[in-house]
């Protein structure tokens, strides 16, 4: 057997470039283990991850509950199609749907969160006879077809031209916007409850509940895009039936990011009403449900329980706003539980950098003032304060240079 050899990072970053196609603009940084909230470089540099890649790394990097459990099911069996039930997948579904507010009772899964909203959008028009669908300014749903028509942030939209017809979009947080469009051909309302990337938006709670309620007066379906909020980011499962937002519920929920500590599934979660539109055939995926994905599910929620991660997310939140009001720089804080965005006062791409080169991972959003923090659900106090002392470096070294 030939011994495994290690590569630098310049091999490592020369291979990439060369046999890949450009995606992101990528951090000098190869990842190649991880712990919790710390990600290892093949330098042997450890990283403070308060990013989790795209917020996906819920759990914490390997966690130890979630990488037995899929060990355990590839041995037993990797993946058989949805065409044969599962033992697995009824737990799953069983126990995502539990968790769910009422009334959500039943989960359809695929393999990511753009595929969640595409056919949480085709359910809608399933179920209304309508095609038509509004979304927000601000708004990211993904990069297929469907999703990113819908999606009215930034040039998204434009590279995905030619778009599917019949997308509408409103103003985020203003009610009177959507109600001017908001017509009989309107088969749904899809929105962030949380706008993550156009720096971590929310609205009033009074837009939420004003949302539900024309929706059901005008027999329109609610779609919440929770792929970033869901699953235990917010300090509760999902924002839909927080607070927050009035404590209202939409009939379908999209879900995928941290749904699977990093195994690629995403899921709808939908109302016996929506479901009663849906027959054989109407819906269709290969890998949607496979065993390996839902084993992960299924671990994921598990660890979550069992560490009492909601409860850690709602404590740190807590601590981490208030070391940041020691920083005069952030002049605001917004978002809920581990998806935050910091304002500064001056542009925010010069204190990711400069944190980068601290070891420790942040990210950037479409608003060139916030630093967005999507940290796992792990994250400790005491790692918040290593953050806040380096951001207080940070900014003591960028005021000196004025």
């Amino acid at each position: 057997m030939k011994a495994e050899t290690v590569s630098t990072f310049e091999t490592i970053k020369a291979s990439e470039d060369r046999f890949q196609l450009a995606t992101y603009k990528k951090m000098p940084v190869a990842a190649e283990r991880g712990q919790g909230v710390w990600l290892y470089a093949s330098d042997g540099e450890r990283y403070l991850d308060l990013y989790g890649g795209h917020a996906v790394a819920g759990t914490g990097h390997s966690h130890p509950h979630v990488v037995e459990a899929i060990r355990a099911q590839a041995e037993q069996l990797i993946f058989y199609s949805n065409l044969v039930y599962s033992d697995v997948r009824a737990r799953v579904s069983e126990h995502l749907v539990s968790l769910a507010p009422q009334p959500l009772s039943k989960a359809f899964f695929c393999n990511s969160g753009t595929e969640a909203n595409e056919n949480a959008m085709r359910m809608a028009r399933m179920a209304t006879g309508r095609e038509k669908i509004i979304t927000f300014t601000g708004g990211f749903h993904g990069r297929t077809a469907d999703a990113i028509s819908a999606t009215a942030l930034g040039k998204y939209r434009e590279m995905g031209k030619p778009n599917v017809p019949g997308h509408l979009f409103a103003e985020f947080g203003d009610i009177e916007s959507v109600e001017k469009i908001a017509d009989e051909t309107v088969a749904a309302i899809m929105l962030e409850p949380i706008q993550s990337m156009a720096g971590v938006r929310m609205a009033d709670a009074e837009f939420y509940r004003a949302l539900r309620k024309l929706c059901d007066e005008r027999s329109i379906v609610l779609i919440y895009d929770e792929v970033q909020t869901g699953v235990g980011r917010t300090g509760e499962w999902f924002f839909a039936g927080n607070e927050a937002g009035a404590a209202r519920v939409p009939d379908i929920i999209t879900l995928a990011k941290a749904l699977g500590s990093g195994v690629p599934v995403g899921a709808c979660l939908v109302t016996e009403k929506i479901a009663s539109h849906i027959k054989e055939n109407d819906l269709g995926t290969t890998f949607g449900g496979g065993m390996l994905a839902m084993a992960a599910v299924k671990a994921t929620l598990e660890a979550i329980e069992e560490d009492r991660m909601l409860e850690n997310v709602k404590a740190v939140e807590s601590h981490l706003r208030e070391r940041l009001s020691e920083i005069p720089q952030v002049v605001r804080v917004q978002g809920l539980g581990f998806l935050l965005g910091l304002e500064f006062e001056e542009k925010a791409a010069p204190v990711h950098k400069a944190l980068l080169e601290r070891r420790i991972i942040t990210g950037t959003s479409s608003d060139a003032n916030v630093l967005r923090l999507l940290p796992p659900l792990c994250l400790k106090r005491e790692e918040v304060d290593l953050f806040i002392e380096a951001l207080k470096e940070v900014m003591k070294l960028a005021k000196q240079q004025l």
